[in-house]
């Protein structure tokens, strides 16, 4: 990290990281405390093309349908593999069903008759 000015630092960024921003103003730097538990190794990270990081899902934890003016929203509650800050979301049922199919078996979450 190279000193700028009195608020910018420029970040001394490898070849390919060269498309991403490298000058950082002092008030987006935070002091590092490192916690050992939530290291992830490299190996396990996976990227596309774009270098934008691709969470997997895990399972499906719940199920629940939120209601809007005109229409009803299907919603699971979905448990990622590396997911920053809280471990679960909840996404549309659809979406997911389209995405990750194998996330879905005959048996689970059928709907009652």
């Amino acid at each position: 990290m190279v000193w700028m000015s009195k608020v910018a630092y420029r970040l001394d960024l490898p070849e390919d990281l060269s498309q991403i921003q490298n000058i950082v103003h002092v008030s987006q730097l935070r002091k590092c405390v490192t916690d050992e538990s939530a290291v992830i190794s490299l190996d396990d990270i996976l990227e596309d093309g774009s270098l934008n990081y691709i969470e997997r899902p895990i399972a499906i934890l719940d199920k629940k349908t939120n209601g809007l003016r005109n229409k009803e929203v299907k919603l699971v509650k979905v448990k990622w593999k590396h997911c920053g800050g809280s471990d679960w979301t909840w996404e549309p049922e659809e979406e997911m069903r389209e995405h990750y199919p194998d996330l879905f078996t005959a048996t689970e979450f059928e709907e009652e008759v």
